[in-house]
């Protein structure tokens, strides 16, 4: 009988032990969850300070009603997966890029190009996000210090509106909005994917001694306007060209037809956007008399880009491929 009591005893030792156990289990797992919660909330919490041209903005929370202006910024919008955080977006210049188009069609459209103040402020903004410094004109949605004393947030694209970006001055944006919206790993994850894109394309293109001459055309008759030294500029240096253009200090230029002559360009990029369409703008360069003796119009050498794809957004990859395919097809054959 002594033993039968022993056994009991012993049993009920061992259930209140594994009964124990299981409570400290749980316990921590519950304590580990606490602590995780903690810490999404302090992150959430915390104070974002970003550094944007000559000014200083601070974010005590991510935007909940951002409005974006100009399409490459709003693909660096839709590629962070922020468009459940978009109250509108202005100013296509070309085609979405088909892997955003359904998240693009989430997010209202407040106007073909910007919007006005008025139209601005119906959209109840928190934040507003744009690639050119002409959106925060006076016809436009007004200025930055403006917007600021309705309470908005304002964030101007560093790389567009400075001379010279390079790829590195885009990923300093993509960072600075991923901060701003609390989503740094995305950022990190798609500035890291268009590098690898872009460094698959330069392995294959290896070394270029000797640079093919480009002239891009943008627009323009009795004066072409050119990529200088912008975005673009890095690109086709990327792609083993030669900007002939590129010893000029600002972004875009106005030239003359002499110094296109006189520089003689081998490919010709074509900007396509607008109302005037790609092929009228080559019918019209190569019906130009004072062109008739460049290579790029004798070989009839022509490569045409979106506008989107030239500007300081997600296309680098895109650009510089579709670039360094034209210029030596024979690598990528």
């Amino acid at each position: 009988m002594k033993f039968k009591i022993d056994k009991i005893r012993m049993g009920l030792m061992v259930c209140m032990l594994l009964f124990i156990s299981g409570c400290n289990q749980q316990t921590e797992v519950i304590g580990e969850q606490e602590n995780t919660d903690i810490a999404q909330e302090e992150t959430e919490n915390e104070v974002i300070e970003i550094n944007n041209l000559d000014r200083k903005i601070q974010f005590r929370e991510a935007p909940k009603r951002a409005v974006s202006l100009n399409q490459h910024i709003t693909e660096i919008m839709l590629a962070l997966g922020l468009e459940d955080s978009m109250a509108g977006t202005a100013y296509l210049d070309d085609e979405i890029l088909p892997e955003l188009k359904e998240k693009y069609e989430k997010v209202p459209i407040l106007a073909d190009e910007y919007p006005s103040q008025e139209v601005l402020l119906k959209a109840e903004p928190d934040f507003v996000y744009a690639g050119w410094e002409s959106a925060y004109k006076e016809e436009a949605v007004g200025s930055i210090e403006e917007l600021e004393s309705f309470g908005i947030k304002a964030y101007l694209h560093e790389s567009s509106n400075i001379v010279a970006p390079t790829m590195d001055d885009v990923f300093s944006d993509i960072s600075n909005i991923g901060k701003i919206f609390r989503v740094e790993d995305r950022a990190e994850e798609l500035i890291t994917a268009i590098k690898t894109d872009m460094n698959d394309i330069e392995t294959k293109l290896g070394n270029i001694e000797d640079p093919v001459n480009v002239f891009v055309y943008d627009s323009g008759e009795k004066e072409p306007f050119t990529s200088a030294q912008n975005f673009l500029n890095n690109i086709i240096t990327l792609a083993g060209g030669h900007n002939i253009f590129s010893d000029i200090e600002k972004g875009w230029a106005s030239v003359t037809w002499e110094e296109v002559v006189k520089r003689n360009p081998e490919v010709i990029v074509i900007m396509d956007y607008g109302n005037t369409t790609v092929e009228q703008k080559k019918a019209y360069l190569l019906a130009h008399p004072a062109l008739q003796d460049v290579s790029a119009i004798k070989n009839k050498r022509f490569v045409v880009l979106p506008l989107t794809a030239g500007a300081e957004g997600i296309r680098g990859p895109q650009a510089l491929n579709t670039l360094a395919r034209a210029f030596y097809p024979e690598k990528f054959e």
